[in-house]
Formats: structure tokens, C-alpha cells, sequence
């Protein structure tokens, strides 16, 4: 039986920290989430759409980290419990399902030569969200090294997938308001779909194991 272990003043206050980032990053996701589903459905931005709804997949993902947070904080040797294989799961069908509808809408606008309104706000968005991701990434990792704990640096390493997304986005929008190239959106939402897919992967890969992977 697992018994969890007093912690240094010091430690604790780390944990509090992590915890902090965990849900800090699941209320922008949702904020993000919302906005960005909004604008694309408004401007017709499959790309724009697609990373809203990728953002509301990062909540749950989200979810599982805080969970996991706290139970490491408790007992930092305990392996995942069923709570966080079970958003792992959860997560992973949701990243299917939406790579599944990415390709098949993104094929359908270049089979019928869509083209969206504007990608301004595709181009806003994308800019903050590299900055505020970028500013969690480096909080998780200061946080995990501090701690020595491989389940923070490994959730430091998947915030840098929501990265490049927001920089596939930003290209992807930035051609298209510069030349109005209207396939550009349809092949962003492709590179969307790539990293879905590869998260999805993962996220069933760790549900199988106790391993921490870093999302390369």
C-alpha cells in the first residue's frame, strides 16, 4: 500500500505552483477554445476552427495532468491510476475523432475550392498562443527540474505540441491574408490533423504503460 511522504516547505510550494500552470492552462484552453471555434466558424476558417477544437481535447488532456499533479504530490512513487488512463483514453478517441473530420472537411474545401473570409483573427490568435504556451512550457520545465520529476517535464514537452500548432496556424493564416492562396487553409488544417494524430497515438501508448513520454 502506497503511503504518501511529508514534503519539504520548499517542495510544496512547487507542487502549488505546477497545480497552478495545470489549471491556468485548462482555463485558457477553454477561453481559447471558444473564441477560436467562434471566429473560424464566423470567417470560414477550417484551420482556425480546428485548432479551437483541438483546444477544448487539451482540457481534458488537462484535466488527467492535474489529476496527476496531485497524486504525485502525495505519493511521488505511485504509478497512473485509473482516473488518468481513463482521460487518456478519453483523450485519445477525441484527437481521432477530430483528425478524422480535419482531413475529410480539409479534402472537401480543396475538392470544391473554399476559401475562407479572412484568417486575421487566425493570425491574432495563433500570436498569442505561442506567447502564453511558450510562457508555460518554460514554467513547467523550471517547475520539473526544481522537483526532479519526470511527469511535469514530460507535460512541458506536450505544451510545446500546442506551439506549433499555434505556429502551423500562423503560417497557414499569415500566407493567406499576404496572397489569399485559398488552398493554404485547407493544407494548415492537414498539419493540424498531423499533430492531432500523433497525440491521439501517444496519449493511448501512455494509457498502456507508466511511462512518461515527452510527446516528440
Amino acid at each position: 500500500m502506497e503511503t504518501s511522504k511529508i514534503l519539504h516547505p520548499e517542495h510544496r510550494r512547487l507542487y502549488k505552483i505546477a497545480f497552478g500552470l495545470a489549471l491556468f492552462t485548462i482555463g485558457y484552453n477553454v477561453v481559447e477554445g471558444l473564441i477560436s471555434t467562434w471566429l473560424g466558424f464566423e470567417d470560414e476558417s477550417l484551420a482556425l476552427f480546428g485548432f479551437g477544437a483541438d483546444s477544448f481535447i487539451e482540457v481534458i488532456s488537462g484535466l488527467g495532468i492535474a489529476h496527476m499533479i496531485v497524486r504525485i504530490q502525495k505519493y511521488p512513487d505511485s504509478s497512473r491510476d485509473p482516473f488518468e488512463r481513463t482521460a487518456l483514453r478519453v483523450t485519445g478517441f477525441a484527437f481521432y475523432l477530430l483528425v478524422v473530420a480535419l482531413v475529410v472537411t480539409s479534402f472537401y474545401n480543396i475538392w470544391t475550392g473554399h476559401e475562407p473570409i479572412t484568417t486575421f483573427w487566425g493570425v491574432v490568435i495563433s500570436v498569442i498562443s505561442i506567447l502564453v504556451m511558450w510562457f508555460l512550457v518554460i514554467g513547467k520545465q523550471r517547475v520539473g527540474k526544481k522537483l526532479n520529476s519526470d511527469p511535469i517535464l514530460a507535460d512541458s514537452n506536450c505544451t510545446k505540441v500546442c506551439v506549433y500548432m499555434s505556429i502551423i496556424l500562423l503560417i497557414s493564416s499569415g500566407i493567406y491574408e499576404l496572397t489569399g492562396f485559398g488552398y493554404i487553409d485547407s493544407i494548415g488544417t492537414l498539419g493540424l490533423a498531423y499533430l492531432s494524430f500523433k497525440e491521439g497515438k501517444e496519449c493511448f501508448e501512455k494509457a498502456r504503460s507508466d511511462k512518461y513520454c515527452g510527446c516528440d
